[in-house]
């Protein structure tokens, strides 16, 4: 994994320095879509030098690069995903579980047309509904706030 993240940072022209290679690898090993704030509590359990500020600045010049990417989950903190692969994101209604989606492209022609006369730098697609988890009545709804 060392030289695919090494990989990484040379094809961004990130520089990597040791906080940003510990949060990268952490995000790429686990798979998970983590707060800022649970990133920061792994991450520290390993390397107790790292402050919330290092681990933040990591998170902003990863996101920054390309390296990482925030997904916004409405009305809760954003998450970060480090899949390296294009790909597109799920979002259960229910439990709140973030799933990764296989990468499918847009019809170019209906892209630009919806786009108009726009310049479309870059296309993420978020599905929104119930997981299979929760479809099989497996989750329990988050408690509401009020």
């Amino acid at each position: 994994m060392k030289e695919r993240l090494q990989k990484a940072f040379a094809r961004t022209g990130l520089r990597q320095t040791p906080q940003r290679h510990d949060v990268l690898a952490w995000l790429v090993r686990h798979k998970r879509h983590s707060t800022a704030e649970e990133i920061f509590e792994a991450v520290n359990r390993s390397n107790q030098r790292l402050s919330r500020a290092t681990v933040y600045n990591a998170l902003h010049a990863l996101v920054e690069s390309g390296l990482v990417r925030p997904v916004a989950v409405e009305g809760a903190a954003s998450r970060f995903d480090a899949t390296l692969d294009r790909h597109h994101h799920f979002i259960c209604d229910r439990c709140g579980a973030i799933e990764d989606l296989a990468w499918f492209g847009l019809p170019v022609k209906a892209m630009q047309a919806a786009a108009g006369g726009r310049a479309v730098r870059d296309v993420e697609i978020t599905l929104h509904g119930t997981c299979e988890r929760c479809a099989r009545g497996k989750t329990k709804p988050p408690p509401k706030t009020e």
